[in-house]
């Protein structure tokens, strides 16, 4: 069965342009028990929809999960998990925040609700949808 993830990153510290030319990247560094939760849930494979924090706030583009979590090797202490991220493509236009919060049927998303969470679980409704509201395709991504 596949799942539907959303992640966050300051455009600054790790963009999703930074993904495309680095071609994978260790999803490091959470340090929230929620978030960390989630990392531990994605399987290979699931899409992801990348977001912009910060100043941006924006969805950008989509990849998927290529490894499943396993220890965070940055974790000096605790029980922190990674997973390995893939890009998959550019969305055709990106979804602001604002966007996303004017949307009916996406004003109870993670993103909405609780704003600090990383790592957050989409229904692949929200998910298709913001694809639409991007002018992706599910063919681009691989989800047709």
């Amino acid at each position: 069965m596949t799942n539907y993830w959303l992640v966050k990153s300051e455009p600054g510290e790790y963009s999703f342009d930074d993904l495309i030319k680095d071609g994978t990247t260790v999803w490091s560094g959470v340090r929230n028990y929620a978030a960390r939760n989630n990392l531990r849930a994605m399987k290979a494979g699931d899409p992801v929809l990348f977001y912009h924090s910060v100043d941006d706030k924006e969805v950008v583009g989509v990849c998927k999960v290529s490894k499943e979590h396993y220890p965070d090797p940055t974790a000096t202490e605790g029980d922190w998990s990674v997973v390995d991220v893939v890009p998959v493509c550019k969305l055709t236009k990106s979804v602001h925040l604002s966007s996303i919060k004017n949307t009916p049927a996406l004003c109870n998303i993670a993103l909405v609700k609780i704003g600090r969470l990383s790592v957050m679980p989409l229904e692949k409704s929200e998910f298709e949808l913001i694809l639409e509201m991007s002018g992706t395709s599910l063919a681009a991504v691989g989800l047709d």
